[in-house]
């Protein structure tokens, strides 16, 4: 039913990234200069080809965007954060989080919170 109607955009797999050998996670804030459409799309285009980055969220406020990355190890994580997103085009500001350890981890939207909330509305 879910995905008949277009609620559900596709299937993952849950791996465990470390066990993978991708022992770094980092989230990045980043500023641009300009905040033009065609400019926000451009780093949006680049941030897909960037198989480091992980997520790329547009957010309201002092920090433009918030990406998700996972690395090998800090090396292969610094080389991709001096040779290719501090020199992208319109990057002003770049601020790196390197994640100690992750308490949360849940895809998808709370599905009882939906249930109840339906349930109320019928």
């Amino acid at each position: 039913m879910l995905e008949e109607q277009g609620y559900i955009q596709g299937y993952h797999a849950d791996v465990d990234s470390r066990a993978l050998g991708f022992e770094v996670q980092v989230f990045v804030m980043v500023g641009l200069q300009s905040q033009a459409e065609t400019d926000l799309s451009t780093f949006e285009g680049r941030c897909r080809q960037w198989p480091l980055v992980r997520e790329c969220h547009m957010l309201n406020g002092e920090v433009d965007f918030i990406l998700k990355c996972v690395a090998p190890d800090l090396s292969t994580f610094q080389s991709f954060l001096t040779g290719d997103l501090l020199t992208a085009p319109n990057v002003a500001s770049v601020k790196t989080s390197l994640v100690i350890r992750g308490a949360k981890d849940e895809p998808g939207v709370p599905f009882d919170v939906l249930e109840e909330r339906l349930s109320r509305s019928a």
